[in-house]
């Protein structure tokens, strides 16, 4: 796939993360969706293959979406727990 390609693949996969998460994170602007679909695709990449033993090829079909999906869902769930321990500590420095 060219980097359009990616760009656009990339931004299904982070909305459809986003949707499924919904919370805070929703409400984040479309360049973050776009990271988060392609970063999770690699991520999501990274784990099938750890998981399967088989290398995933990344093309426009439901498998690789679902693959790009779940890993931005998993990345989504990783910088919540990253930004929601920030958060707690920064609201205990208050008091």
């Amino acid at each position: 796939m060219g980097i359009f390609s990616w760009i656009i693949f990339g931004a299904l996969a982070g909305w459809a993360a986003n949707v499924v998460i919904g919370g805070r994170d929703r409400r984040r602007g479309c360049l973050f969706s776009v990271l988060v679909g392609v970063l999770g695709a690699a991520l999501g990449g990274f784990v099938y293959r750890l998981a399967t033993g088989k290398e995933r090829t990344f093309d426009f079909d439901f498998p690789s979406f679902g693959v790009a999906v779940l890993g931005a869902i998993l990345l989504l769930v990783i910088l919540r727990l990253v930004t929601g321990v920030s958060d707690r500590r920064n609201d205990r420095d208050r008091w």
